[in-house]
């Protein structure tokens, strides 16, 4: 079973009777919240099912409906059972309960990413930090101080291994850039043998005026790219080009006078905002859901990567028709 592709509305729904069920392995170290269990029990009809291990039947997620449940008097609950390794179960218990529901604490969530390092330890940073919900440079400092840093290959979210050190890949990127600055990424990634998400990055490295490596120096001379954008940063306002661009994109007949080209330049405008606005919305996330919001935040992330890859795809399609 792989956690990361494992979807859990397709199981069965089936009936348990309480007294088979154990919770002793949850990550939700803090225990039981009195809250949420008054709130579970003033909704009326049935609860959402449970889900449990089956092998251990340990309760991966729902432990205050189980708690509901004997509080009133039931015998039996509604669950989904899932099956594979213990430790497999446990990454999928830490999913559950980061992006619904009560969401774990961020103690518990370091905790639990520390757990999941430890067993899974060929995961990329970036596949801990989704399945935990808290950053990859969070779980990387996790890893530094437990000392797990020697794997040379880890597995990333889209199920391809890379290696750790990819100093040479991005150098190798950065110079392809420069001299083909009208590559797509793929098409760099494909001659590399990087991810494209890497060369975004690369790209926007470059773009700043930085190294390609995370860890290189911070500017480069000015003649050594041909790209250049000026550095976004999160408590500025919006990079005044980018505001151009847009003004542009607007103005565009092809566009404007579309309907999948008016909902594009709506979804462009609610997120050019400057970095005051952002500064207030992210002060205006209430603490409990902040790690729910960030799910939705790096889902919505990834969704706009493959929008860009596919537009840049479709570009170099056409031009090679």
């Amino acid at each position: 079973m792989d956690p990361a592709r494992f979807d859990i509305v397709t199981l069965p729904i089936v009936e348990i009777e309480l007294s088979r069920l154990s919770s002793v392995r949850s990550p939700r170290t803090s225990g039981e919240d009195p809250e949420h269990i008054e709130t579970l029990l003033s909704v009326e009809g049935e609860l959402p099912p449970i889900l449990v291990h089956r092998p251990t039947m340990q309760v991966l997620d729902g432990l205050h409906r189980l708690k509901v449940a004997r509080i009133r008097g039931d015998t039996k609950i509604v669950a989904r059972f899932v099956d594979g390794s213990e430790s497999d179960a446990f990454v999928l218990a830490v999913e559950a309960n980061v992006r619904h529901g009560l969401p774990l604490s961020l103690a518990d969530r370091k905790r639990a990413a520390v757990q999941i390092i430890g067993t899974h330890p060929q995961w990329s940073d970036r596949r801990v930090a989704t399945a935990t919900g808290i950053s990859a440079g969070t779980v990387a400092e996790l890893r530094r101080i437990g000392g797990d840093g020697g794997n040379e290959a880890r597995i990333g979210r889209d199920g391809r291994i890379r290696p750790v050190d990819g100093s040479e890949g991005r150098r190798l990127a950065a110079e392809i850039i420069r001299s083909d600055p009208g590559l797509s990424l793929r098409q760099v990634a494909k001659q590399v043998g990087i991810s494209p998400e890497t060369v975004r990055d690369v790209r926007g490295r470059l773009e700043r005026g930085e190294s390609p490596t995370p860890d290189g120096s911070r500017h480069l001379r000015a003649e050594s790219h041909p790209l250049r954008w000026r550095e976004p940063d999160f408590g500025r306002a919006l990079d005044r080009d980018r505001l151009a661009v847009l003004e542009r994109l607007k103005a565009d007949p092809a566009l404007r006078l579309t309907e999948a080209g008016r909902i594009l330049l709506r979804m462009l405008a609610m997120h050019s905002i400057d970095g005051q606005e952002w500064e207030r919305i992210l002060h205006g996330v209430p603490p409990y859901l902040c790690s729910v919001v960030a799910g939705f935040a790096r889902d919505h992330a990834q969704v706009w990567t493959e929008f860009a890859d596919r537009l840049e795809n479709r570009v170099t399609d056409m031009a090679a028709g």
